[in-house]
């Protein structure tokens, strides 16, 4: 999953970016307001996570104007300003969520798994298509109750996939999302990931759980249950 962090705080900054990196996120760093919205535009983001105290441009301008333009990635405030009416204006500019500082690194990760989960449409933190089912929180996978052991961008792919299931996944998007901005990317490598994974979660050719769709990318091909 690719994430935006709008963070002024330099050292603050880097220490979410190394934990969120750590926990499987592709991440791209805006120090203040005009790079934060520069970047959110650019980059084809999954989810955002905005300071509110910006230089140059405020976070709540940042959602602002996102919104207005139509985008409509889920966003977390992360702000040092607690008063309810500070989370009810940000609320009402836009964001999904609110997260006041200090703050522990976990709770942040679990609201952002659940802000992905319901974008996707999932309200459940166990994602299932068919037989295959994935805990977005232990970050394991299982077929038919068998656990499957995935390295970490293996996992990255399958969890894209199921979170958009049915629908038709280009290579570059996978790409895009799975990786930061400054990746050498090759689309081989994505292939290499899509082998693996229907080599590992159907060994015997009998589920079929990635369709390719032959110019277009690759879509999880088996029913979704969304509960």
């Amino acid at each position: 999953m690719r994430l935006l962090l709008v963070e002024d705080e330099a050292a603050l900054r880097e220490q979410l970016a190394e934990r969120l990196r750590a926990a499987g996120y592709a991440v791209d760093l805006a120090a203040d307001g005009e790079e934060g919205l520069y970047l959110a535009r650019e980059y084809p983001l999954d989810i955002a996570v905005i300071d509110l105290g910006l230089p140059g441009l405020s976070g709540l301008e940042i959602i602002r104007r996102l919104r207005a333009e139509g985008r409509d990635l889920p966003i977390l405030i992360l702000t040092a300003r607690g008063r309810w009416q500070d989370k009810v204006e940000g609320l009402e500019a836009g964001a999904d969520d609110y997260l006041v500082k200090p703050f522990e690194v976990e709770e942040l990760l679990a609201r952002l798994r659940a802000l992905l989960r319901r974008s996707g449409g999932w309200a459940s933190p166990r994602l299932r298509c068919g037989p295959i089912e994935l805990d977005t929180g232990s970050q394991q996978v299982s077929v038919d109750g068998r656990p499957v052991e995935l390295t970490a961008y293996e996992y990255r792919t399958l969890e894209y996939l199921m979170l958009h299931a049915g629908e038709v996944v280009s290579k570059t998007r996978l790409t895009e999302h799975l990786y930061e901005q400054d990746y050498d990317r090759d689309s081989n490598v994505i292939e290499v990931f899509i082998g693996r994974l229907r080599r590992k979660l159907d060994p015997d050719g009998s589920l079929a759980p990635i369709e390719t769709v032959r110019g277009r990318g690759y879509r999880c091909a088996l029913g979704r249950d969304p509960a």
